[in-house]
């Protein structure tokens, strides 16, 4: 498969009162077309920051990002962001909403009734045509986070960016709306980079999980490739050795490897294990 998205040993540092925060270090990742990826780790450790530097939120302060070959430093459509919070215009209809991001990028290239089929086709996607005339305040959050989904979809990005997309939702719509996302992802076959806290979210949905150390100076700690064959039934997934034993290894990063890079880390732990070498030899 061909490498779409290059992560390149990014650095990111902010200023604070208190002297320079190094939020990531050394992040190196290549995500290849029609790839899920997922990004999981305590908060803190960075995760959002790697998604807004791709979206072009924010410019790395070394290293950088290529899609396609071209360098990222700025927003642009070809890189979606889909946020926990739904993000809709409340005075817009769901039709609407998705309406103004189909203007935006495709003005010059689509007839008015070639929008209208494209909205559409979109708000079909997510299962939303039956709301499309509804605003925000008409329909339940998991119904405003698929209009947003469909928004995002419309823009035909090259990869959608998912920051805790189902975070705010109850347990049973969050299961709904990741079925749909499988649906989506095999029909269109989008790249998807999603942030999660969710083991079980980050196993049924990635093709590869990253698994983020804590900040600060946080970078990739170990990258799980999922190999389960698609589609994916959650049902049977839950009886599945397999499925059990990838979880298993995220957790086990997360709970038990994550201490001991953090205990390594300390100075005092350093110290320690200098003087004990010391007395060795």
């Amino acid at each position: 498969m061909s490498i779409i998205l290059d992560i390149s040993k990014i650095d990111m540092v902010f200023p604070t009162p208190k002297g320079d925060f190094t939020a990531l270090q050394g992040v190196d990742l290549q995500i290849s077309k029609g790839e899920f990826i997922s990004l999981i780790g305590h908060s803190g450790c960075g995760k959002s920051t790697v998604l807004n530097i791709v979206a072009g939120i924010h410019q790395a302060t070394s290293g950088g990002v290529l899609l396609n070959n071209k360098e990222v430093n700025s927003p642009g459509p070809e890189r979606a962001v889909v946020f926990q919070n739904h993000s809709l215009l409340p005075w817009l209809t769901s039709y609407q909403n998705v309406e103004l991001a189909v203007k935006q990028v495709f003005a010059k290239t689509m007839n008015k009734a070639e929008m209208h089929e494209w909205i559409e086709h979109n708000l079909n996607l997510v299962h939303m045509s039956h709301a499309m005339h509804k605003k925000p305040d008409e329909i339940s959050g998991g119904m405003k986070q698929r209009v947003g989904i469909a928004r995002a979809l419309a823009m035909q990005p090259e990869i959608l960016l998912m920051d805790e997309p189902f975070g705010a939702l109850d347990a049973l719509t969050r299961a709904h709306m990741q079925d749909s996302l499988m649906e989506i992802q095999a029909e269109l076959n989008n790249t998807v980079i999603m942030i999660t806290h969710d083991v079980d979210e980050a196993v049924l949905l990635s093709d590869r999980i990253v698994m983020m150390t804590n900040g600060p100076a946080a970078t990739i700690g170990e990258i799980l490739q999922v190999d389960l064959p698609r589609p994916r039934n959650r049902v049977e997934l839950a009886q599945d050795a397999t499925y059990n034993d990838y979880r298993s290894q995220v957790l086990s990063f997360l709970y038990e490897k994550q201490r001991k890079i953090e205990t390594l880390s300390q100075p005092e732990s350093k110290e320690k294990s200098s003087k004990t070498k010391e007395k060795v030899a």
